[in-house]
């Protein structure tokens, strides 16, 4: 017991260091990549550095559910292929040890790890969210720094648009300076053009304070464009002070807003959002089919009377009667053609009405079960996060315990392609799911459908030692895979200890040539797959071919090299064909013929 909880701690401490740094490294990598994303909203808004520092600091806490899993893979790969890379997991074994109970420590801890990331999920992160976001649109909304450039229009001050032919950024002072104000609208804009100016923020950031110089205002005194001279006027001056509202404060934006949404609730408000959607939707339906009902089939009669009552309390109608009837089409016919026209065009009008009733219904609803479907994707999330915690350890520890490799280099190459494969399916799962393409609970937990079975998979494999990446396997399956003949390499030896003897060497040809004959012959009864019994034979013709290069190997003539270097290598597979199979065996045929006189 005593040696087992040494071993227990030993795998904690070769963890958790891993396990630290890459979580770190990775929180910091999408961590990057959300600044990259949103750098447009970021800069020339002259935020300060506390501002961003908040934001960073929110946005780390809400990429934590896309960096733990991947931390948890890279960390469980690497500490056990260092174990196998150091052959102490051999050692462990061999004393009787399982991989299991190596495993055990870690497996308590991951546990751990993922019934915390379910409570982080739950109550931590909408916190985070909420105030991520809100921060964001707060400085999206901000105005940017006034940072006029040199040779264009700069309209970035609303109602404003000024323009600079120079600048000197030693002292600030502007140069033909023209200011275009459309704050009252593009009839009556103000024109000021001076021979410089200098710019400044007030104070309390509302305003842009103008100190011009040497310049004349032009402005209209009437927006009545149908005068053919409209009066202006004129104004010279050899200063002038102008203040433009710019208001360039940072604003944070209410996060009662932000709160309502379903990135700012929890597992409990989430269920009571969706039961009370639900709710809506039931009542929604009832209602619209009453309507659609009430419409299609309407049941009463012009006094308010049901259809059914009137029919059983109307006695039948006399013949005379019946003949005083007057049909809705010889009605219309009997209309004029402007009442005619009238008649359909009302008819079309409450059609069209109709139609548009019915599809602002239609898109109330379908807005709502979106809404649902994303508060329950959210809902969804909370759970997803801790299984795919333990759904990666189980892939990571055993696979660093099959490749062992320690390191950085290979456990980082499996780890990325693992994570994209789980991000792919987790990705195309979440749009699924939001679009209603799919039901929410597949969609959520597609990526886990995946990955399941390959955590099972690859624990199988480590704990009965078997091989899951064997170069030589992998070699020969794609070479199966592309068709890709097999080539010969028979060097001529330099010493030759065992000589070969001519009629050894003609027996066991003929035998060859025996076996290739009847072969070809078995094979004509065939069209497309040679089946499993010739396959055998191919193989077993396969075999002997082998030990007859094998066996001239030892000759001395160089033209025996080259031909059994022409050999072919037969070894058939379920996609080899008996066109292929016949090509080959003619191919053999021919370099026996050739091989035959070289060896009397």
């Amino acid at each position: 017991m005593r040696v087992i909880k040494r071993l227990h701690l030993f795998i904690l401490k070769s963890f958790l260091p891993l396990f630290a740094m890459t979580f770190f490294i990775v929180l910091f990598i999408v961590l990057m990549q959300f600044l990259w994303r949103y750098i447009d909203d970021l800069v020339g808004k002259g935020l300060g550095i506390g501002v961003i520092a908040e934001l960073f600091f929110y946005a780390a806490v809400s990429m934590v559910p896309m960096a733990l899993p991947l931390a948890i893979l890279l960390a469980s790969l690497m500490t056990f292929g260092n174990l196998g890379e150091r052959f102490e997991l051999t050692a462990m074994k061999a004393a009787g040890i399982s991989l299991l109970r190596v495993m055990a420590p870690l497996i308590v801890l991951i546990s751990g790890i993922a019934v915390g990331a379910f409570f982080f999920q739950n109550d931590v992160l909408p916190k985070a969210q909420v105030k991520m976001w809100t921060l964001l649109f707060s400085m999206r909304q901000k105005s940017p720094e006034v940072e006029i450039p040199v040779g264009v229009f700069y309209d970035q001050i609303p109602g404003i648009n000024l323009f600079v032919m120079d600048k000197n950024r030693d002292t600030g002072m502007l140069y033909d300076v023209k200011i275009y104000d459309v704050r009252r609208g593009g009839e009556n804009v103000t024109i000021l053009v001076s021979d410089s100016a200098r710019m400044a923020l007030t104070s309390d950031m509302q305003y842009i304070y103008l100190y011009m110089y040497e310049g004349n205002q032009y402005e209209r005194m009437t927006g009545n464009t149908s005068m053919r001279n409209d009066p202006f006027r004129r104004e010279s001056f050899y200063t002038k002070e102008i203040l433009i509202p710019f208001d360039n404060n940072f604003n944070r934006l209410d996060e009662g807003g932000m709160r309502e949404q379903y990135v700012g609730k929890n597992l409990a408000q989430l269920q009571h959002t969706i039961d009370s959607i639900n709710v809506r939707l039931d009542s929604l339906g009832v209602g619209n089919s009453m309507v659609v009902a009430q419409q299609a089939f309407p049941t009463g009669n012009a006094d308010g009377s049901s259809g059914a009552r009137h029919s059983r309390s109307t006695p039948k109608a006399l013949p005379e009667q019946k003949e005083s009837v007057v049909s809705f089409d010889s009605l219309m016919q009997s209309l004029g053609p402007s009442a005619y026209n009238a008649m359909l065009a009302a008819a079309v009008r409450g059609a069209e009405l109709h139609q548009n009733s019915l599809m602002f219904e239609a898109e109330s609803v379908a807005q709502e079960k979106k809404i649902m479907r994303r508060h329950g994707i959210e809902l969804l999330k909370k759970f997803t996060l801790s299984v795919a915690c333990i759904i990666f350890f189980f892939i990571g520890a055993p696979l660093g315990a099959i490749i062992r490799k320690g390191g950085i280099g290979m456990p980082l190459v499996i780890s990325v392609i693992l994570f994209l494969i789980y991000y792919i399916f987790d990705n195309a799962g979440y749009k699924m799911a939001r679009d209603g393409h799919a039901a929410v609970w597949f969609g959520m937990w597609m990526s886990t459908f995946v990955m399941a079975p390959l955590g099972i998979f690859v624990t199988w494999k480590a704990m009965n030692d078997s091989a899951v990446f064997d170069p030589d396997k992998i070699r020969i399956f794609f070479r199966k895979l592309l068709r890709r003949k097999e080539e010969r390499s028979v060097p001529m030896k330099e010493v030759i200890i065992n000589e070969v003897n001519p009629a050894v060497a003609a027996a066991m040809l003929a035998g060859v040539s025996e076996r290739a004959f009847a072969l070809r012959k078995a094979l004509r009864r065939r069209r497309v797959w040679i089946g499993t019994a010739l396959s055998s034979r191919a193989d077993s013709l396969g075999e002997e071919i082998d030990d007859l290069v094998d066996y001239l190997h030892d000759s001395r003539d160089k033209r025996v090299i080259d031909l059994l270097n022409r050999y072919p290598v037969i070894h058939t597979t379920r996609l080899t064909t008996v066109r292929t199979l016949r090509a080959e065996l003619q191919k053999l045929s021919a370099l026996n013929s050739s091989l035959l006189p070289l060896l009397r």
